[in-house]
């Protein structure tokens, strides 16, 4: 199987656009005040752009949705900017502002198998708009559902029956409410007789000049988020991906030994493709960690393993995909073989380039970069944190090990991102011979520990070795000598589709930054 695209790695640039991007404080949204506590259920445990960049959502452990809008993209007559057919290397300040939020999830108990199922929200996907509608997809552990969100326009009755200032001058209120009533005698509706007014609140024989229809006019509108579809019973696993399909029909939801395949359409029923589970538990040797959809090809898929492997299926195959079209793994040392290396070999999340020909893939301590056409391994691997792996057993004891961090690459696949420890994310240069490694903080200064890595010389592609490894350092510590805070790790990031702008999530926090 071979799906066309560009070279090993993102396409060769001039010199100055394989420099550094210097990056900058754009916003922040929840911001923490010295010394606050932060509540378990303010934590932001899922974050997500739009295909169009104009929307940005982020999900938190409290089963909310937070939608947010972007401002900056109109000009001065109203009309919105064609961004796609901008300047990617145009330094833009973004700006978004709060749109809405819905609760997504609530705590639920499944009383068959004695489980509690938290709200929180473990991924959001959006779908294509229609009709001036946002559509996506939100998921907790075992349900997904399908939302709506719309402006619909307050409808509200401005102009009343009766004009109260003149039937209060001429007395027409009082005489038919209290005459006019229906009264019920035996059963049956009888209207009273209107006894005949006084000469000062005469009638007129045209009836009530005050007297009209009632005028129901629209002031203002708000934001509606309306619950479409909800996809649930199809997983005995904690769902840990779901991926929309190319042809906007379709989409996956995977758990540690099931991927499933839903039709937006249709909630009650889904086709179970790929399948893990042995007959026998105790021969389970690895579990499914992320799943995601080819860009464009609406038929591949590929599915990540706790043994740190990747494989690319083709449903055109057969109905039920356990048979692989490709495997993508990295060949172990020998010699190197430790307690710890198959707790770190295991992949936390998988993305597909935008071009669809690269994957990248964040196990705990580095980024791989994969040609989908050459399975013999990575083109390039780089190290997010070398300096932890003295402190494997300490992070094993602590449970830190178990941390699943995110990944995501540019826009124009030439650079990718992952978060770290202290609040700290890393951005790496994946262009033909960049050189770029830097470390930046989710706070109002992002390059205040920032420290240039030094970096073996570019190579030439035709000497590029098998694996191009960079971003290493042996510091036990920051720029500033301070000690790295597990409790303080940046799992969630996005970086914009179409310009060189991240979303970053620290706890309760929603920092973005543009280079």
């Amino acid at each position: 199987m071979n799906v066309g695209g560009e070279g090993l790695l993102a396409p060769a640039r001039s010199a100055a656009d394989l420099s550094p991007l210097e990056w900058k404080f754009s916003q922040v949204f929840g911001e923490r005040t010295a010394g606050e506590e932060v509540q378990e259920v303010d934590i932001i445990s899922a974050i997500e752009f739009d295909r169009t960049g104009d929307h940005l959502a982020t999900g938190d452990r409290g089963g909310r949705v937070v939608l947010f809008e972007r401002t900056d993209t109109k000009d001065h007559g109203g009309h919105r900017r064609d961004l796609e057919r901008m300047d990617y290397s145009i330094s833009r300040h973004p700006e978004f502002r709060y749109k809405t939020e819905f609760q997504s999830h609530e705590p639920e108990f499944d009383y068959l198998k004695s489980l509690e199922i938290e709200e929180k929200i473990n991924k959001i996907r959006w779908c294509q708009t229609a009709n001036g509608a946002l559509f996506l997809l939100s998921t907790n552990d075992k349900t997904i559902k399908f939302w709506k969100i719309q402006e619909k326009k307050v409808k509200k009755v401005c102009e009343m029956n009766v004009d109260a200032s003149k039937s209060v001058e001429n007395g027409a209120v009082g005489s038919l409410s209290a005459s006019s009533k229906p009264s019920l005698a035996n059963g049956v509706c009888k209207e009273r007789p209107i006894s005949s007014p006084s000469n000062d609140n005469l009638i007129p024989s045209g009836g009530l000049p005050s007297l009209h229809l009632p005028v129901v006019t629209s002031h203002e509108t708000s934001l509606m988020a309306r619950c479409r579809r909800v996809y649930a019973h199809a997983h005995d696993y904690h769902i840990n991906s779901i991926s929309n399909n190319s042809d906007g029909e379709t989409f996956i939801s995977a758990d540690d030994l099931r991927i499933n395949l839903w039709n937006l359409e249709i909630s009650n029923q889904s086709f179970n493709i790929v399948d893990v589970k042995p007959t026998n538990m105790e021969d389970l040797t690895e579990v499914i960690t992320s799943a995601e959809f080819h860009p464009t090809h609406c038929n591949m898929l590929a599915y990540s393993s706790s043994r740190g492997s990747i494989r690319l299926i083709d449903l055109r195959q057969s109905a039920l995909c356990d048979t692989h079209s490709k495997l993508f793994e990295e060949r172990e040392v020998p010699g190197s073989r430790s307690f710890f290396t198959e707790i770190i070999a295991s992949i936390s999340d998988i993305k597909f380039a935008k071009n669809g020909r690269q994957i990248l893939s964040r196990d705990y301590m580095t980024l791989k970069l994969w040609d989908i056409n050459m399975d013999s391994g990575p083109v390039a691997t780089f190290q997010v944190h070398e300096y932890l792996r003295p402190k494997l057993c300490d992070l094993y004891e602590n449970d830190s090990i178990f941390d699943k961090f995110e990944c995501c690459l540019s826009g124009d696949g030439h650079r990718v991102a992952t978060g770290s420890y202290s609040n700290q994310f890393r951005v790496f240069g994946c262009s033909e011979g960049s050189t770029e490694a830097t470390t930046l903080e989710a706070s109002k200064n992002p390059m205040r520990r920032q420290v240039q890595t030094p970096s073996r010389p570019s190579r030439s592609l035709g000497n590029l070795p098998r694996v191009l490894r960079r971003g290493a350092d042996n510091s036990g510590a920051d720029a500033n000598g301070n000690s790295f805070d597990f409790t303080t790790k940046l799992l969630h990031l996005a970086w914009h589709p179409t310009e060189n702008s991240l979303a970053c999530a620290a706890s309760n926090s929603l920092y973005m930054y543009y280079a």
